[in-house]
């Protein structure tokens, strides 16, 4: 098969094409034909060698994939609900940059109807992530209000339909007044050019001094301490990336007395079982309202699966706003 591989870590320009071995699905995998592959930090992070795959995982990049089913026992596609030949998309812990790929049988979702390929593998890694973070983890739920940090991002974007979706208030931060408009777009309530404003001085003003009730930060760094000072009583913050470095400062005081909660994870090396439990939630709450029109994916550009570095490059200009999708040749 055709494969995108870290010849090296480094930049973009170290991600070449290469040919690899067919993938075989062991017992609780499928084998997918890639028709397209979303791009994410992560994948960045790996490739820059500080984002090690876990044990066992393919060295080749890409966490989400759509396709179609290509292989797999009977056992597992009756698990699923699935057959030869049915359109997925799925999360994987590595080795999407490919034509093949095998996923665990329980992350393996069927493409919401009306969704093209190159839409559904912008879907699993984002929400997936979401879904854990902010609605598992940090229990958003209807008539709060949530503080998006990088509301552009495909993860900014996926958590502004989630959370609209069921009713809730979104503020979001943008590093230029372009993509703050382009969030308003999307359904933000509020958008803060955090390069040009303060945001927790906006955020008191939005919220009339109480703050939010939850925070999702891809930040980290000297964010959370700030997070701490906007954020309401019971308020909980969501931790997913370092961005902004791994250490903070913060005023143990305040947690205490506003009776926070600072929630860290990290989804890539949690087990196929926790998985699929997210899956199954995002199948039966998310999926209706993706079919029907509510929520959908933001492409912002495909390249050629031979032309990843490009993408690469693109996913750290930090220009775009929603997702980066390669495309295998077929959508």
């Amino acid at each position: 098969m055709q494969a995108i591989e870290i010849k090296q870590p480094g930049g973009p320009e170290v991600l070449v094409p290469t040919e690899r071995p067919d993938p075989v699905p062991k017992a609780g995998e499928l084998l997918i034909k890639v028709s397209a592959s979303g791009v994410n930090r992560p994948d960045v992070l790996q490739r820059k060698g500080l984002y090690p795959m876990p044990p066992g995982v393919s060295d080749l990049p890409g966490l989400e994939i759509a396709g179609t089913v290509a292989a797999g026992s009977v056992t597992d596609l009756a698990a699923t609900g699935l057959k030869i030949g049915d359109r997925v998309c799925a999360l994987v812990a590595g080795g999407g940059y490919a034509q093949l790929c095998v996923a665990p049988a329980g992350q393996c979702l069927p493409v919401p109807k009306g969704l093209s390929d190159i839409e559904a593998a912008a879907l699993p890694e984002t929400f997936f992530t979401v879904w854990q973070n902010v609605f598992q983890n940090a229990r958003l739920k209807t008539g709060e209000t949530l503080l998006v940090q990088g509301g552009s991002s495909g993860i900014g974007v996926a958590a502004i339909h989630l959370a609209k979706a069921i009713g809730v208030e979104v503020i979001v931060t943008a590093g230029s007044d372009e993509k703050c408009v382009a969030c308003l777009a999307e359904g933000a309530d509020h958008a803060i050019n955090y390069k040009t404003q303060d945001f927790v001085a906006e955020v008191k003003a939005l919220t009339k001094g109480r703050g939010v009730d939850v925070v999702l930060d891809m930040v980290a760094g000297d964010y959370v301490a700030r997070e701490i000072e906007c954020v309401a009583d019971d308020g909980r913050i969501a931790v997913i990336a370092v961005q902004g470095g791994t250490k903070a400062t913060i005023d143990m005081g305040s947690v205490l007395r506003k009776r926070l909660s600072i929630i860290g994870s990290t989804l890539r090396p949690r087990s196929v079982a926790y998985k699929a439990v997210i899956a199954q939630e995002l199948r039966e709450q998310v999926w209706p309202r993706i079919e029907a029109g509510k929520i959908k994916p933001v492409i912002y550009k495909v390249f050629p699966a031979a032309q990843a570095a490009q993408a690469h490059a693109l996913m750290e200009s930090s220009v775009h706003v929603g997702k980066i999708v390669l495309n295998w040749g077929s959508t």
